[in-house]
């Protein structure tokens, strides 16, 4: 069930019309019916298939290696090494000078003998079939010498160093007041460590890249998120101006931000294309994506919090220590959120990296909100069971009335609104405050909430938007469509912005031709691309406008045209109304073209003068066997405030999405590293564990909207990553409700519960 509230003092911006509508999916009939054509699937002549070699050790060098069996194995085309890899630019430092270049860098494969981290690509087979390379494989022999590697985060904290920015630039420490003296005076605290694991996307479609070269130019289809970035980080790579290079990536089969940078997947499809001078497929597969295509890293947190005695927050300090690849940096801003989440007069924020031989850490769904939430909602839960506070009513008496620590106002806030809504509708006035006094039969039921907080960002874009004699509308950007809804909303903004149908409307993405969007990612995704086309269809009016004054054919007088109408397919002056398809079939024959652009966030008066974010509370009901220590959903809901809906349908989609990614979070997801030898042991979906149907409760998603007119033209914010926000933490709470044990140690599995639970005689 989805519903949407609007307050009564919303913008009449966001009445009537298409925008916010739940309209079903545009691509979604091509997806159901397999015509929809992903990266590995496209047709080309003479395509030959690339099977990557990854290495048996996470740290030493190359000493041997001989691939004379599998040059002459049936079928093989090329065996790649460093011996005979074209040459790449080297790795560069562990650090970027600057978050743009994190994405842009050179990313070499198979440039040197050494061995960074376990399965890393030692040698790439081509053969004319997929299975030939495959078996080519086994026949290459390697013979390593072997460094001492480290792996174990907890052991080694005392290693930890101090990062000079944590993701997307986020300063590494803040501190307000003072704490140390705050929290040690509070009559009230909470002083908890907290460990999350590390954590693999899985996408149900794989990394995967076909590369086709013609002459000194490339066309790579990869599934891609942000077509910009693959782009430049390729023309690093392969050393080439990156106008050589076209990314096509019109479908993606989930990414949740793997695929925000180039891997090796497509640097050596595009390496062995070029040496083979045919086209060549290379996919990783299930289990090498998890050494080769980004994680979450392992991380240990500690939160502190104190409050006086009635409850109001005196001091809050929050340090993580974050695993990181020794070879480049990724410090996931995990305690960020907080700096703006709750008031507290004294504050500090610290992210400390512990190094470990392993691949570099990514993004992955909702960075830093989504383990640090799991951590610091756990720890207002426990603040509110020692002060004897309902959590909601503890949340409410530490609302801040302007950011915390950056003191400049909010562009809107309704968390409390969000929490207040949730409690009447989930029926919170049945929780019990003391933990296992609700039972049916040998279950044990448990209420659990937590607050949601995201920042909203918008990234630099640029639209075009072009109308043919006929009326027909074609929205172009390089934007892409991760499962999102992308193509419908922004069929939805054109289609509104100039009063057509939206079956008159046409919406290409994933082609670097396209003027350049932020891409997928962030949550910034259909705010920024979004905005950019409003901004085009608004210019586009208006030259609509002028060239209609300008022509003799129009069936307008020039002086008529002060403030014209677009809706219903018309253009209406007046009393009088024509065809927006016979105006320009009369003006411009040859149709009519603009462009629209909207600036990144950082780059905004309103973004540096307002602290913008979506907000969220999550409530969750299980039920825990007594016997058994086993935990079942029962239900979730999340109410959410997004700003304005811009597709009530596909906004829920990315809501439960984010709600099922919360349940795996909280009780079954993590990957386990061996600490012998360096390399996640469960690299496959029988063993990694992720929420099945038969996981997944009744789910309800509202939506209170709430237009801000500082975010962006459309009034909208971002939400994809929302339902991760605090969803995991309601879960956790929820158990502790059920059971009285609280587990600090992530996933809450079974073997954590049962040993707390009393013993109840039969």
């Amino acid at each position: 069930m989805t519903e949407t509230m609007t307050p009564g003092n919303r913008s009449s911006e966001t009445s009537n019309g298409l925008i916010g509508q739940p309209i079903a999916r545009i691509d979604g009939p091509l997806k159901v019916t397999g015509r929809a054509t992903y990266a590995y699937e496209h047709a080309v002549n003479e395509a030959a298939y690339g099977y990557i070699l990854g290495a048996a050790i996470a740290k030493g060098r190359i000493v041997e290696i001989d691939t004379a069996k599998a040059e002459r194995a049936p079928g093989v085309l090329h065996v790649m090494t460093y011996r005979n890899a074209p040459a790449q630019p080297e790795f560069g430092p562990a650090v970027t000078p600057t978050v743009p270049e994190v994405f842009t860098r050179a990313r070499p494969v198979l440039n040197s003998d050494r061995v960074r981290f376990y399965d890393e690509p030692v040698a790439l087979i081509v053969a004319e079939t997929f299975e030939a390379a495959r078996a080519a494989a086994g026949l290459i022999r390697v013979r390593y010498e072997e460094g001492r590697g480290a792996f174990d985060l907890p052991a080694r904290l005392s290693d930890a160093y101090t990062p000079r920015r944590t993701n997307a630039g986020f300063e590494t420490d803040s501190a307000i007041g003072d704490f140390d003296s705050a929290f040690a005076a509070a009559p009230v605290k909470v002083d908890a460590t907290y460990r999350t694991p590390y954590e693999h996307h899985n996408p149900m479609e794989p990394h995967a890249t076909l590369a086709v070269w013609s002459g000194d130019e490339v066309t790579i289809h990869t599934s891609a998120q942000t077509l910009a970035n693959f782009q430049a980080g390729l023309a690093s790579t392969l050393g080439i101006p990156r106008e050589r290079i076209r990314i096509v990536s019109p479908y993606i089969g989930g990414g949740f931000g793997s695929k925000l940078i180039v891997h090796a997947d497509t640097v050596l499809a595009a390496l062995a294309a070029r040496v083979l001078r045919r086209p060549v497929k290379v996919a990783l597969t299930r289990q090498q994506m998890f050494a080769n295509a980004g994680h979450r890293a392992e991380m240990v947190q500690r939160v502190r919090l104190g409050a006086d005695r009635h409850g109001r927050l005196t001091s809050i300090g929050h340090d993580v220590w974050s695993a990181t690849s020794g070879f480049e940096e990724f410090c996931e801003q995990t305690a960020v959120f907080g700096r703006s989440l709750y008031a507290a007069p004294n504050r500090l924020t610290r992210h400390r990296l512990v190094p470990v031989d392993l691949n570099r850490g990514e993004w992955m769904r909702s960075p830093g909100e989504a383990p640090g939430m799991l951590a610091y909602e756990s720890a207002m839960d426990e603040l509110a069971e020692k002060l004897g506070l309902d959590p909601i009513e503890l949340r409410i008496r530490n609302e801040p009335t302007e950011d915390p620590e950056r003191g400049v106002p909010f562009s809107t806030r309704n968390l409390v609104a969000c929490m207040q809504e949730g409690a009447r509708r989930f029926g919170w006035e049945r929780r019990d405050a003391t933990p296992g006094r609700i039972r049916e039969g040998r279950k044990l039921i448990g209420y659990g909430m937590a607050a949601a907080i995201r920042p909203n960002y918008i990234g630099a874009a640029t639209a075009k938007v072009t109308i043919d004699a006929k009326g027909r509308v074609t929205a172009e950007l390089d934007m892409t469509d991760i499962g999102t809804g992308s193509y419908t909303i922004l069929a939805q903004i054109a289609a509104e912005s100039l009063g057509v149908p939206i079956a008159a409307v046409k919406v290409e993405l994933g082609d670097s031709r396209f003027p350049r969007t932020a891409g997928s990612g962030g949550s910034w995704g259909a705010a920024s691309a979004g905005s950019a086309l409003h901004q085009a269809c608004n210019a586009l009016k208006e030259r609509i406008v002028e060239v209609a004054r300008a022509s003799d054919r129009s069936p307008f007088r020039a002086e008529d045209l002060a403030g014209p109408k677009f809706a219903d397919g018309e253009v209406r002056v007046g009393e009088r109304s024509v065809s927006l398809a016979d105006l320009i079939g009369e003006i411009a024959p040859d149709g009519i073209a603009a462009t629209g652009s909207v600036a990144a966030a950082r780059d905004t008066e309103s973004y540096r003068t307002y602290s913008q974010h979506s907000y969220g509370a999550h409530f969750a009901e299980v039920a825990v066997d007594s016997d058994t220590g086993e935990i079942r959903m029962r239900r979730l809901l999340a109410v959410i405030g997004a700003g304005r809906i811009l597709n009530a349908r596909t906004a829920r989609s990315q809501i439960l999405g984010g709600m099922a990614w919360g349940i795996g979070a909280a009780l079954m997801e993590e990957t386990v590293l061996d600490p012998r030898y360096g390399h996640f042991v469960n690299h496959d979906l029988a063993e990694y564990h992720v929420p099945v149907n038969g996981d997944v409760p009744e789910m309800e998603v509202v939506f209170l909207e709430e237009y801000d007119d500082k975010a962006n033209p459309l009034g909208s914010k971002g939400l994809g990553e929302l339902g991760v926000c605090g969803t995991g933490a309601a879960i956790a709470n929820a158990v502790y409700n059920a059971t009285g044990v609280r587990v600090r140690e992530f996933p809450i599995t079974l073997d954590k519960v049962l040993p707390g639970l009393p013993v109840t005689a039969i």
